[in-house]
This record gives structure tokens, C-alpha cells and sequence, in this order.
């Protein structure tokens, strides 16, 4: 075999001894293209591996590990089936057996060379030998030198994820022969003296660690380094972006005074919660400077955000200036509107609703008077992020259920000020409020605002979970409520029956003929015109309506003090954050608030899941116990943002390690706010790799 040539990190893996063009192949397919993504692929985990030896040193009482030829195999039926089968290598003889194994009858056969370990024990048969039972075995070739042998050989083994295409152990074999010479190759982004302050070994080392460790504590060494390199370069972007927005943008500093502050108040048929006034009091002080706010609002369901944002729209207004607030949904755009004019009736400021369901003639009069300045506040759905639309003195954009819209959404919105130098402050809300370790990575950049409480005269809700087969019997519960006067929801996961869904159609159909029969029953969706939608909504709001039959259109934004029940049928296919948008629809007047989750839970997580609901009425907590269950990855629109996910951090548990990044990655911005430095040129380029595109920093630099 001729000596590996000199090679770079991009090097291709074909220059790796045994890697041919299949198996170059099955390495592209998991991303693997070069001799640094090699290296860079870290194996998922560690088992200890026993240092070969041959069979006739085996002892029984411990973990051995051997290879030799399968010389006989058997199936042997009975109350518990097992596979059998006799190793033999020159020296001896090793019985191994695998209960419930039958079907390694067609993986094992004679004349195949294997190597197996496992615990050893005195042969449960004969009187001599020993026996090893359900061993770990793979194949390998009769002339394959072993990779840990004899005494003293035990070693901790890295298992790489791996595919149909190429199995852990070639992936380890491919980096065992080039990782001494591609090691020396890594380079570290980080000075010595910060790596030892902090206790972090070089970068080179921790991939040598994670490839090869020694021992335990080496790979939990080797892990922390990379886990907080992750966390680091994250934060480091996020705080550059952060630091260049307010460096190189300014936004209108907006008027206020004791006069303007209670004009505004009179416009708010009640008087703010602590929470609410705390909110308004930071965003006020936030809009009064230059620097663009960018201001994360989140508070429970029902706690009063869209209050609080109205709060800064007008400060806009006050100043000669427009507001605009986008949301996710019409039916949540339309409610926007329909509150927003209630509160602002007998006012001069012009208000105008802007979706993409508008007839043209509408819709082109309403981008008039917006590029005009004839409107003051604008509310809309993602129809506000089109050419189309341009502003003449945008000076406060307001992000609703905020993580349904990604980065490049919310900063397209930003840039509709007329004025290139500037941006408008930004406020972003939710009702989903975000775990604590969440709020530091993806939204770190963001000043956080929590209204904590409710409302005066928000009802307690009684959350109850029961099977399909009490559907008759909480539907008669609802007519009893409807008889009294209540008003109520169902929900539905969809529009039509499917062969796993029931859809609202079906269930308004069938409940107008049974419990429901004499009772004034709609339906709602996202399939119906917009009149309609604020037809069927008026109606019931007004009360002539007595149930609402419903898809999730009624998630956010829906507003009955009188309605007082809401069933979630199937409520096991629906997440915890909306199952509590939805149980906040409910609750909002004097009566007694109830929410069903009718639904057959057969997965663990919808089991954890429903028991929250049941257990938890605050949203704060909820999204703790989401984060438990569902971890970081599919939680917040992390995806729909295009965040790249995490390799080796987690969340879950390197809350302290993400503390410790976050303040390195802001104390080193603080320094060196461009990263221009030389020596910060390779910490630059990977920081910009791994986040710039998707934080919009890829000019930086």
C-alpha cells in the first residue's frame, strides 16, 4: 500500500486509502466530501470495547471480545427459541447464544468470520468452556488485523451515524488511518490564553478526544469544547448583527410626553394590568431614541399584547408617523383591524387592513393612501411584504405570533421605511411565550418584555381529557351549557373527513342532526371568503350564533367574553402551544370556562403532552415543559427560520455552557464590534459559515 500523500482539510476522501468511488459515494450521501468534513464527523456516542484476545484466555465474569470462524449454527425451539452458534479460532472453542435470535439464522452461517463481545459466563451446558449470551457481533475479513488487541487493549469505541450505504465501522476506519496527519491541519479560532481561562482544550485536541479517547473524561472534555463552540458562534453572530444594526441604522426617536401618555390611555376602555403598564413604560422609553428598538413582547394568552402594541403604534401617530402590524393569519389580521378601529372610533387616526384575499380595486386604493401617508396604521398578513408595498414614514413594525414568520420575513418588513438610513423600531409579539434557554440562542438580539397576569375578569379554565368513547356524553354536556345561555367551540384538525381526520363539515352535519339539533351552529375555515369569515364572526360575537364548528382559524385573535366552552376534538394531533392558544379562547367573561380534549393519546409525547394541558394553566410553564418534551429543534418556527441546528450542543442541558457563551460572544463584540482584527479572521469566516446567511451578515466584513 503506497504511503498516504501530503493532504489538506479539502482533500477529497478519495485520497484515503480503501475509499473507492462507492464509498466516496455513500460518504457524499451524509455530507462527507472532504478529509475536513471527515474529520469533522463526530461519532453520536462511545461503548466500551474489550481488547481482543484469543479463546483459549478467555475467563469467565467479564466483558471479552474475540473474532474467529463460525463453524456450526442451530436454531433450537421451545419456550424461549434462541439462536446458537460455535467460534473457533486456532487456540479453542467459544459458544455464543442469542435468545429470541432465530432470525440470525440468516445473518450467521458457517464459514463466516466474526468478532463478537460480550459479558462471559460459565457455559449454562457442559461442564467446561464458556458461553457468551446475546453478544454484540459484526462481519469481518479473515485477514483483517484487529484494531485494539491483547492486554491492557479495552478502549471506548466512537459509533458514527451511518446508513444502508456505509456502516459505522468503515466510517471509522476511514478516519483512524488519516486522523494523525489531518489533526495537526485544524487550526484554532481561539487564542490560547481564552481556551485556558476557560478550561477548553484546542480544537485539534477535542477531535482527537471525540475519534479516540482514552477515557471517559476526555470525550466529556472533547464535547464541552465543541458544544460551546457551537453556542459561541451563534451568540457571536447574533451580537454582531446586534452591534451593527445599531451601528450603522437609526430610527426615528418618537414623541412623548405626560399629555400624550394619558391621550392614549383614554383610548383604553380599562385600566392597564401592572404588566401591561410595565411593558408600555419600556417600549415608550425604547421608541424615544434613535437606536431601533427590537423589542420581544410575550406574554400569556390573553394577557393584553395587542393593548400594549396599539400603545406604540400610536406614539408613531403622535409623532406624524405610521405603524404597522403584521399577523400570520387573515382571520388574525381581520380581528386586529375590526379591535384596533373599535378602540380608535371618534379618532382622526386612519387605519387601513391590507390582505392578499383583497379585491384589486381595494387593494390598490389601499397601497395608495399608504405610500401617500393617508394611512397612519396598517394592518396586514405577509401581503405587507410585497414590492408593492412602500411607506412614507414607517417608524414602528410590529410582528405578531412572531415565531410564524423567519428572520428574512421580519427584517423585509424593517425595510419598508422610505427613508434607506433608516429602520423603524421593531416589536415582536407572541403568546407563546419562549423557554428561558430558547430566548438566549435564536432570539438574543432581542430586549424581552414579559407581561406577567391577566386582565381583570379573566375566568380560571377547567381543562378535562377524555377518550373517543365519552364524545356523546361531553356533547350533551355542551348542549346543557348552550341551554343556559353559554356560547361554545369545537375544533376540528380539519376542513373534510380523511381516513385518520374527522373534519368539520362532517361534524357540523352530524351535531346540527343529534345534540346540537334547534341550535343555531355555524362553521368556520380558512376555505371561506373574507366576508364571510366577519360574517359568521360578527354573528357570533353578537351572540346570534350558539357554536362555533372550527379549524384552528380561532387560534389567535378570537375575542367572546360570552363563549364559554371549547372542545378540541382529536386533540392529540395538535401541539401544547396550540392547544393552549386554543383553550384561550374561552374564559374571557363572568361564566364558568371549561376546555375538552377529546383525544386517544398513543404516542408518549402526546401522553406528556395532554397530561400538561391538564395539569398547567400558565403559558410560562408550558413552554418549559413543551421545551422538555419536544426539546429545542421543532419548537418556535427554529426551522422555518433557517437556523442551522446544533451537532453536538444541547440545549436541554448546556444551559450553563449557552450562559458562558453568550456573555464571552458579548464582551468580545464589545471589544471588536467589526471582527476586523487579523487575528479574528478565521473566527470571522467560521462564524459567518455557520450563521451569516440566515442572520443576513454575509456583507459583514
Amino acid at each position: 500500500m503506497s504511503p498516504t500523500p501530503d493532504i489538506t482539510l479539502r482533500t477529497p476522501v478519495t485520497a484515503i486509502p480503501g475509499i473507492g468511488p462507492a464509498r466516496a459515494e455513500a460518504l457524499r450521501a451524509l455530507g462527507v466530501r472532504n478529509i475536513g468534513q471527515l474529520v469533522a464527523y463526530l461519532p453520536f456516542r462511545h461503548e466500551f470495547e474489550a481488547g481482543e484476545d484469543k479463546l483459549v484466555n478467555l475467563q469467565p465474569g467479564g466483558v471479552v471480545s474475540a473474532r474467529g470462524e463460525v463453524t456450526a449454527t442451530r436454531v433450537v425451539r421451545g419456550r424461549k427459541t434462541r439462536f446458537e452458534a460455535v467460534l473457533a479460532d486456532e487456540t479453542g472453542r467459544l459458544d455464543l447464544v442469542w435468545f429470541n435470535g432465530a432470525h440470525l439464522v440468516k445473518s450467521i452461517h458457517p464459514g463466516m468470520h466474526i468478532r463478537v463481545q460480550g459479558k462471559s459466563r460459565t457455559h449454562a451446558v457442559r461442564t467446561y468452556g464458556i458461553q457468551l449470551v446475546n453478544p454484540r457481533w459484526e462481519r469481518v475479513r479473515e485477514d483483517e488485523p484487529p484494531m485494539g488487541a491483547g492486554p491492557g487493549a479495552d478502549r471506548l469505541r466512537p459509533v458514527y451515524p451511518a446508513s444502508e450505504s456505509i456502516e459505522s465501522r468503515a466510517i471509522e476506519g476511514a478516519i483512524e488511518k488519516i486522523l494523525a496527519r489531518a489533526l495537526p491541519l485544524i487550526e484554532d479560532h481561539f487564542p490560547e490564553q481564552f481556551r485556558r481561562e476557560r478550561e477548553l482544550p484546542s480544537l485539534a485536541d477535542a477531535h482527537r478526544m471525540m475519534h479516540r479517547p482514552d477515557n471517559e473524561q476526555e470525550v466529556l472534555s472533547a464535547r464541552r469544547r465543541l458544544a460551546y463552540d457551537e453556542l459561541f458562534m451563534l451568540q457571536l453572530a447574533v451580537q454582531l448583527r446586534r452591534a451593527k444594526q445599531r451601528r450603522e441604522t437609526r430610527a426615528p426617536a418618537l414623541k412623548w410626553s405626560e399629555r400624550i401618555d394619558a391621550h392614549i390611555r383614554e383610548r383604553i376602555p380599562f385600566t392597564l394590568t401592572p404588566g401591561q403598564d410595565s411593558a408600555v413604560r419600556e417600549i415608550a422609553k425604547d421608541l424615544q431614541k434613535e437606536t431601533p428598538a427590537n423589542r420581544l413582547i410575550q406574554g400569556d394568552v390573553g394577557s393584553g399584547k395587542t393593548v400594549v402594541a396599539l400603545y406604540a403604534m400610536l406614539m408613531a401617530v403622535a409623532s406624524n408617523k405610521q405603524a404597522a402590524i403584521m399577523a400570520p393569519t387573515e382571520l388574525l389580521a381581520e380581528q386586529h383591524y375590526l379591535n384596533i378601529v373599535a378602540l380608535l372610533k371618534g379618532s382622526t387616526v386612519r387605519v387601513e387592513l391590507l390582505t392578499g384575499a383583497q379585491a384589486k380595486e381595494d387593494r390598490e386604493s389601499t397601497l395608495a393612501r399608504i405610500e401617500s401617508g393617508d394611512a397612519d396604521i396598517v394592518i396586514g398578513t405577509h401581503a405587507l411584504l410585497t414590492e408593492r408595498v412602500r411607506f412614507i414614514d414607517l417608524a414602528v413594525a410590529i410582528i405578531d405570533e412572531q415565531h410564524r414568520f423567519g428572520v428574512h420575513q421580519r427584517a423585509t418588513l424593517r425595510e419598508k421605511a422610505d427613508d434607506p438610513t433608516s429602520t423603524p423600531h421593531t416589536l415582536v409579539m407572541t403568546a407563546t411565550p419562549i423557554p428561558r434557554t430558547l430566548a438566549l440562542t435564536i432570539f438574543g438580539d432581542l430586549d424581552v418584555s414579559n407581561i406577567q397576569g391577566l386582565p381583570p375578569g379573566r375566568q380560571p379554565i377547567s381543562t378535562r381529557v377524555v377518550g373517543t368513547e365519552q364524545r356523546d356524553e361531553v356533547y350533551a354536556f355542551v348542549r346543557e351549557r348552550l341551554d343556559q345561555g353559554d356560547q361554545a367551540y369545537i375544533v376540528l384538525p380539519a376542513i373534510d373527513d380523511s381516513d385518520s381526520l374527522r373534519g368539520v363539515r362532517s361534524t357540523l352535519a352530524w351535531l346540527e342532526q343529534s345534540h346540537f339539533a334547534g341550535k343555531r351552529v355555524a362553521a368556520l375555515h380558512g376555505q371561506l371568503k373574507r366576508d364571510t369569515r366577519e360574517h359568521v364572526m360578527e354573528r357570533f360575537r353578537s351572540g346570534l350564533i350558539d357554536a362555533l364548528i372550527a379549524t384552528t382559524v380561532i387560534e389567535v385573535g378570537v375575542d367572546v367574553p360570552n363563549a364559554a366552552i371549547i372542545v378540541i376534538e382529536q386533540a392529540e394531533r395538535f401541539g401544547l402551544a396550540q392547544l393552549h392558544q386554543l383553550r384561550g379562547r374561552v374564559g374571557r367573561g363572568p361564566n364558568k370556562s371549561v376546555c375538552i380534549l377529546i383525544g386517544e393519546a398513543v404516542t408518549p409525547d402526546a401522553v406528556l403532552r395532554l397530561d400538561a394541558m391538564k395539569a398547567i394553566a400558565d403559558g410560562f410553564q408550558l413552554a418549559e415543559k413543551d421545551f422538555e418534551i419536544r426539546g429545542p429543534g421543532e419548537m418556535l418556527g427554529l426551522k422555518q427560520a433557517g437556523a442551522p441546528p446544533f451537532k453536538v450542543a444541547d440545549l436541554a442541558r448546556d444551559h450553563d455552557l449557552l450562559r458562558m457563551a453568550r456573555r464571552d460572544a458579548a464582551a468580545w463584540i464589545e471589544r471588536s464590534p467589526d471582527l476586523a482584527d487579523p487575528t479574528e479572521e478565521l473566527l470571522r469566516t467560521r462564524m459567518l459559515r455557520a450563521h451569516g446567511q440566515w442572520l443576513g451578515l454575509v456583507d459583514v466584513a
